[in-house]
């Protein structure tokens, strides 16, 4: 079954469901109480009737002659029928009463549906003539009269659908009364949502404003409070992507400018030196670019709001495979590098992430520290969690510049070399989003920086 696409017809069609299956207990129910009493009530009457018959009839019966037939006198008499037996014979009958009796008398009167418990009397349904009888059978004091006194059980129906018909049609014609009524209600019950649905509907798309509902519900209190939350998320989330994509124009532009340039120079040169010079500081732009896009699309992954997989990474693996990598560019510029990792110190995150983080920072701490700096990684478990420090013996940042550090395209002058300022963004951002905690403050063994990143206890 297609389920139903409107909640007000689901809310009506529900409520519909539950008061017509109510109803309809009820009048079953009704109609087995009523069966039930009627059905004692009227064979009470015929035991009263047959009590009548056997003292009227204990004084009158005459020993010879047929039986005699008792008139009819009402058009519903054919419905009742009684026959009274003196000593086995027939004596007196209702027109519409067999000759032969209608209960016949049992060794056990007892045996029967309903009985006084002595084996005097008993009521039986039986059969007669093709049509369903309930006879009552009663004895005189000396037991030679036998009244038997029966009615037909479909008159009994009858009173039973009687009363049930003055009871049911007015539930009936009230039932589509009931209905307008539930419609009614579930219409003007639902109206904070109508009215909901449209103010969602008219709202403009470059709309920031939170949605007020007047006379909202309670329970539609958490649907709009969840709606003006997720307008206010996508609030920052608009504004912090315009944000990024002006600043990253504005720091592509440079790089760009700066290989038109070189290229350029490298067109008018007519020495080859200068033009070999030229063509080298061509490609360097061109590689600052490539890292400039590369460190753009990782923070915008990052940022995304996408939760990365939590698997468990050996950090200690994962460090010296970065260290390795970078280790021929601290040879390049004469550096010293050194790694001190733990036999396996596992964190949960994703690699891919993780790697980045790890080669943002032994990166930045060789790229900014002199020819013959040295610098030192090391993985360890300090106090029940994994951390990760680098610190180098370069020149280090000032209190005001460490205070910064983290900011979107921030960069400290002075020192000689290019970027872009979105490392330590990446660095910080993608800690968060595995929980860990990094830290910048002055190397005390080298006297440069000192980061340390921690993670959660697993």
């Amino acid at each position: 079954m297609k389920p139903l696409a409107s909640l007000q017809a689901r809310l009506i069609a529900l409520v519909l469901a539950a008061v017509a299956a109510v109803w309809l207990a009820a009048a079953v129910q009704t109609w087995f109480e009523v069966r039930h009493e009627i059905d004692e009530l009227l064979d009470s009457h015929l035991a009263q009737a047959a009590a009548l018959l056997v003292v009227q009839q204990a004084g009158e019966i005459e020993d010879d002659g047929p039986g005699v037939d008792a008139p009819s006198l009402h058009r519903y008499a054919p419905k009742v029928a009684f026959q009274v037996f003196h000593e086995g014979r027939l004596v007196l009958r209702s027109a519409n009463a067999p000759v032969q009796p209608m209960v016949e008398a049992a060794r056990d009167d007892g045996r029967g549906d309903k009985g006084d418990g002595r084996g005097k009397s008993q009521f039986r349904t039986v059969q007669i003539a093709g049509t369903d009888w309930r006879v009552f059978a009663a004895y005189g004091a000396e037991r030679d009269v036998r009244v038997l006194v029966g009615e037909q059980v479909s008159s009994r129906n009858d009173i039973v659908l009687a009363v049930l018909r003055g009871t049911a049609q007015p539930l009936a014609i009230a039932l589509p009364l009931l209905a307008l009524a539930v419609w009614w209600a579930v219409f003007q019950g639902v109206k904070p949502l109508r009215r909901l649905s449209r103010l969602i509907t008219e709202r403009r798309p470059q709309s920031t404003e939170p949605l007020v509902v007047p006379g909202a519900p309670s329970e539609l209190r958490p649907v709009v409070d969840g709606l003006n939350g997720l307008f206010e998320r996508i609030t920052a989330l608009v504004a912090a992507e315009r944000r990024f994509t002006a600043d990253a124009a504005h720091e592509l532009r440079t790089p760009i400018a700066a290989i038109r340039a070189q290229a350029q120079v490298a067109l008018a040169e007519a020495d080859d030196a200068a033009r070999r010079h030229a063509l080298q500081a061509t490609l360097s732009g061109c590689d600052r670019a490539t890292r400039l896009v590369e460190q753009l699309l990782t923070l915008s992954r990052v940022e995304a709001g996408q939760t990365p997989a939590r698997n468990s990474v050996d950090l200690s693996a994962l460090v010296r495979q970065q260290v390795a990598e970078l280790a021929p560019t601290a040879i390049d510029h004469g550096q010293t590098i050194e790694l001190q990792a733990e036999a396996s110190c596992a964190v949960q995150g994703d690699a891919t992430l993780l790697a980045v983080l790890v080669r943002n920072l032994v990166d930045n701490a060789l790229r900014y520290s002199p020819p013959g700096a040295e610098v030192r990684v090391a993985v360890l478990v300090h106090a029940g969690h994994v951390r990760l420090q680098v610190q180098d013996s370069g020149p280090g940042l000032p209190p005001e510049a460490l205070a910064r550090l983290g900011e979107r395209f921030f960069r400290v002058l002075g020192t000689g070399q290019g970027g872009s300022g979105l490392g330590w963004s990446i660095v910080r951002r993608i800690a968060a989003v595995h929980g860990a905690k990094v830290q910048a403050r002055p190397s005390a063994a080298l006297g440069g920086l000192a980061v340390t990143v921690d993670w959660p206890a697993v």
